[in-house]
């Protein structure tokens, strides 16, 4: 039987030791390139079309908004994320952390920010009551949402959520969470 120096166990067992830390902390990488890094929010609601009439007041302005929903565990931080509309009418999102399990309603008009509201502090509607696209893109540009809608071609009453009058979309998305738009 032939017996092995000390210091070469030592070495062996520190080389084992190097192998398994390795090994760890290349798992969770590896792991991680399977799974989307991207946060699940989502466009969960839009009220295109603001209720009564339409006289251009902060009140009508702040009827007209788009609702997000944060569908995880975890807070995400939406700062630098936009939301924005066909004609490239941009909301930027500033120092902003939508807890999780949370929804958060952006509206078109002026208002102080709360965790439930934000205000664009436009003067003018945003979203237009024909046909348009809502997409919030993460703060790399990335298309994490977008919501569609086109009167034109919908049966009336097909996309109506039933909570306003006024013309509304829930749920009825043409692109869902992914990366960049195609």
């Amino acid at each position: 039987m032939s017996a092995t120096p000390v210091p070469v166990r030592r070495l062996a067992a520190a080389s084992l030791a190097a192998a398994a830390v390795l090994g760890a902390v290349t798992l969770p990488a590896s792991a991680a390139d399977r799974t989307p890094d991207r946060p699940r929010v989502e466009i969960s609601a839009v009220q295109y079309d603001a209720p009564g009439r339409d006289r251009r007041t902060n009140a009508s302005l702040n009827k007209e908004w788009v609702e997000l929903t944060n569908t995880t565990r975890h807070a995400v931080n939406v700062d630098g994320w936009t939301l924005s509309d066909e004609d490239g009418e941009t909301y930027t999102f500033d120092h902003y952390r939508l807890r999780a399990r949370a929804t958060v309603r952006i509206h078109t008009g002026e208002g102080r920010d709360t965790r439930t509201d934000l205000f664009q502090d436009r003067r003018h509607h945003v979203w237009d009551n024909r046909s348009d696209t809502a997409t919030l893109r993460n703060h790399r540009n990335r298309v994490i949402d977008e919501a569609s809608w086109d009167e034109r071609r919908s049966h009336h009453g097909e996309r109506h959520d039933g909570r306003h009058e006024g013309r509304s979309w829930n749920g009825d998305r043409h692109h869902g969470h992914g990366g960049d738009r195609h």
